[in-house]
């Protein structure tokens, strides 16, 4: 077996026992919510002797392991008005002494749910705050672009994995320079705070060579040495296998409607026509991630083509194109863009973030970051 194929086999484990456990947890969180309507509807179809309290007894307990402390919050008050409420439907009801210490027992229930799940839920806390640190870093290095620069329209998002996986080395930078706006985005193998640091060697060497070097091949090459030798800093006794996948790209300032692409191993960016069509701009002859010279070497080639006034270009990492649902479907943003018409750059990365929400039914299982650009009409 090679090094590195267990590792990835224990991620391809993990990320299929993540989808269980999602495909399982989906309906067991509507069950407190179930219990609270349970007990309404018991109220309302039986005679007022009958009390449905263990239904409303039984929700905020239900949901304490299960759910965040405001959701468990929100079940505990609805769970006791509920109870509130039965108990005036019952009032009318001769003899029925025992809805004020129904009422006090629901009550005392929902406060001890409350206390169950600052008890329970706390054993993520320590690995969330190591997450939060090292995604506080990469924000930190990944801030927003401008909204303009030298007239293209630019937005920019980083989303952050679920709370229960470690962060990754996405990475996006633009900027204008004497050779005309140019831009990255990539991923840095590798989780964790390392990996952010991979991270910002990688946007240092791209900021430096885009200013100095005349072509995007060269810029290229400067990124493959800063990579390896990042990666010899941080090999220990074995060595290391670090790569970053990448996409460089440039609109040269005496010609708006050329864009320059060099892909090296990344997700391929997408051209999004003003009247609905889509290019993927996958490249005629795939390269290898930077950082993978000593594996294979051949001279990475720019390729060009037309950019009309009005189109958006969207560049993205894996953790969009890797987005599953729960039945392990990938996210297709190709598939979903295609013959819809956007604004700007801002409302495309808006709703691409929002539809990889709801395809993964919360947060991705890995990081995102993504990068629009837009040549305005008559620019």
């Amino acid at each position: 077996m090679r090094r590195g194929d267990g590792h990835r086999a224990g991620d391809g484990e993990r990320a299929y026992r993540e989808r269980l456990f999602l495909l399982a947890r989906r309906p067991v969180r509507w069950l407190p919510a179930v219990l609270v309507v349970g007990g309404l509807v018991f109220d309302l179809a039986t005679p007022p002797r009958y009390t449905a309290a263990p239904f409303f007894c039984a929700a905020p307990l239900v949901a304490a392991p299960l759910l965040s402390l405001r959701a468990t919050a929100r079940t505990a008050l609805a769970a006791v008005l509920g109870e509130l409420w039965g108990v005036s439907h019952r009032s009318a009801a001769p003899g029925h002494h025992e809805s004020v210490t129904e009422a006090v027992t629901v009550f005392v229930v929902a406060l001890l749910a409350l206390g169950i799940n600052r008890v329970v839920r706390p054993t993520g806390a320590r690995p969330a705050s190591v997450r939060d640190v090292s995604e506080a870093a990469q924000r930190a290095v990944l801030p927003p672009p401008p909204e303009r620069i030298a007239g293209l329209a630019v937005a920019a998002r980083y989303v952050g994995a679920r709370a229960d996986a470690r962060t990754g080395g996405d990475l996006y930078a633009v900027q204008d320079t004497p050779h005309g706006v140019r831009l990255i985005v990539g991923d840095v193998r590798g989780k964790g705070l390392e990996a952010v640091a991979a991270a910002v060697v990688v946007i240092g060497a791209f900021r430096e060579a885009a200013e100095q070097e005349a072509s995007l091949e060269a810029v290229a090459a400067r990124l493959e040495r800063a990579v390896r030798r990042e990666d010899g800093r941080r090999a220990g006794p074995e060595p290391s296998e670090g790569f970053t996948t990448a996409v460089l790209a440039e609109i040269p300032p005496d010609g708006p409607s050329v864009l320059r692409v060099l892909n090296r191993g990344h997700p391929p960016p997408l051209m999004l026509a003003p009247d609905g069509g889509l290019r993927v701009l996958a490249p005629a002859v795939p390269a290898l991630p930077l950082g993978m010279s000593e594996v294979a070497s051949w001279p990475a080639r720019s390729e060009e083509t037309f950019l009309p006034a009005g189109s958006l270009l969207l560049f993205l990492t894996d953790g969009v194109t890797g987005a599953r649902d729960v039945r392990g479907r990938c996210f297709d943003p190709s598939g979903r863009l295609r013959g819809r018409r956007f604004p700007g750059p801002d409302s495309l990365l808006d709703t691409l973030v929002e539809e990889v929400g709801w395809h993964t039914g919360g947060a991705p299982a890995d990081d995102m970051a993504l990068l629009a650009v837009q040549r305005p009409m008559g620019v």
